[in-house]
């Protein structure tokens, strides 16, 4: 098919949900650029490859001993920062009842939103990719041979040598949680430009561990914009680029693996009977697509992805339905690209996650604000489980699968039938929540009564 016909039968199908995404209503979409794996899997494999998923989850495992001594609450898991996989049985009756929808399969909570350290989805990538850059710099300088043990890193010799450096990232909350707590625990200087949508609890918990912290009146687009710029002004600092870094993708995807071990501890089968459905909110989309390819290069074509984002910054979704990419934005829609998912507050996506994903993911979903609390609510209610209201944001995913037209559509086209849908494992993946104070957890349960 010439390239031209194929990116009309896009701009057509894609058409009615930006029409949708303009007048701010909710819609389930089914990405018309999906294909099977085995038709991309070469090209991904060229831009990250299985290998280099290996190579992180080997890095991770170094640097155990460190985050151990560091980090004491990691000493469960061995110094790995991992999340439980829990089932949400009694929330899933909760949604049918709420919202008088049919919730096939067995669901699941994925509780990124309680990793060790950073509290957030962002442990993974942000803590990565530090991490990462440490050791770089320690080998590079002859403070660490591949032999030693990474402990090392605790020693005060290696902070008062790092401290000689400085990190620096763009925020709207999270990542700047990892990227602070992590940096500033190995002796980097840190700095972390905070958009104007970042909770003011996070900027008061980042400056208590010594981390300094610069405010933007404008979103995330100009707090990465000063960040990359005022970095670049310094031979010394580092930059974490989350619209474009592979180091923080690595990190994310790395999650799959670890999942797929979960599954096999808790008997969860995953194969053509048994497909895996996957719902993750997405911002700039580091993340979800981070986690989404480690799953997709496990699972192939028995795992769905779906990403999730407001009704007012749908960045992810635009930029790959557009095709346009980084230079999607969703204030050329129509929308504001504000909401209280302060982590999902990126009016332009990732260059490289729009692309990389374009072919893998399966569709998306948009919500309201408002639905984020009523989740968060009936979360709370059924499971005792409370997480951010940004995390809450994937709850529309399985509530909406089979009645948006379009996701139900996909669903009928892949053979996802009511008697293979049965069988699904279904998993809402929660991507921060356990740093909140009590206070705002307060606040939170009460929010759009």
């Amino acid at each position: 098919m010439a390239n031209g016909t194929y990116k009309n039968i896009l701009e057509e199908r894609n058409a009615q949900m930006i029409e949708q995404m303009r007048d701010k209503q909710e819609v389930g979409w089914s990405n018309p650029a999906y294909l099977p794996f085995d038709f991309v899997n070469g090209v991904c494999e060229l831009v990250v490859s299985d290998a280099d998923i290996e190579d992180a989850k080997k890095r991770l495992e170094r640097f155990a001993p460190f985050i151990m001594k560091e980090f004491p609450e990691t000493r469960e898991t061995g110094g790995l920062i991992e999340s439980p996989l829990v089932e949400i049985d009694k929330m899933q009756e909760g949604l049918k009842k709420e919202y008088t929808c049919e919730i096939p399969g067995r669901l699941f909570l994925k509780k990124d939103s309680h990793l060790a350290i950073a509290g957030s989805v962002k442990a993974r990538g942000g803590i990565y990719e530090v991490l990462k850059h440490a050791e770089d710099l320690a080998l590079k300088n002859g403070m660490l041979k591949e032999q030693d043990s990474y402990e090392v890193f605790a020693d005060e010799k290696m902070k008062e040598f790092l401290s000689g450096y400085t990190v620096q990232v763009g925020s709207t909350g999270n990542l700047g949680m990892s990227i602070g707590i992590m940096s500033a625990a190995l002796g980097f200087h840190v700095i972390v430009h905070m958009s104007a949508d970042a909770k003011q609890w996070k900027k008061d918990l980042l400056r208590s561990k010594g981390v300094e912290v610069i405010e933007y009146e404008q979103d995330y687009s100009r707090a990465v914009e000063e960040g990359r710029k005022n970095s670049d002004a310094d031979p010394k600092s580092y930059f974490v680029d989350d619209e474009k870094s592979v180091n923080l993708f690595l990190g994310y995807a790395v999650a799959a693996g670890r999942l797929k071990k979960q599954f096999e501890e808790q008997g969860v089968v995953v194969d053509e009977e048994h497909p895996l459905i996957v719902y993750i909110p997405a911002g700039v989309g580091g993340a979800p697509g981070g986690v989404s390819y480690g799953l997709k290069r496990l699972y192939g074509d028995l795992v769905h992805c779906f990403f999730v984002e407001p009704v007012e910054c749908p960045s992810v979704m635009l930029g790959i339905a557009t095709q346009k990419f980084e230079h999607a934005n969703v204030r050329d829609y129509g929308m504001t690209g504000k909401t209280e998912a302060d982590g999902l507050a990126c009016a332009s996506p990732s260059s490289f996650v729009t692309r990389i994903m374009t072919n893998l993911l399966s569709g998306g979903f948009t919500v309201n604000d408002s639905k984020l609390y009523d989740f968060l609510r009936l979360l709370y209610k059924t499971e005792e489980e409370q997480i951010e209201p940004s995390s809450c944001a994937t709850f529309i995913g399985p509530v909406r699968l089979l009645e948006e037209e379009e996701t139900k559509a996909y669903c009928k086209k892949h053979a996802l039938t009511e008697k293979i849908l049965k069988n699904a494992t279904q998993i809402v993946w929660a991507t921060g929540g356990r740093l909140v104070p009590d206070e705002i957890r307060k606040e939170y349960l009460e929010k759009y009564l």
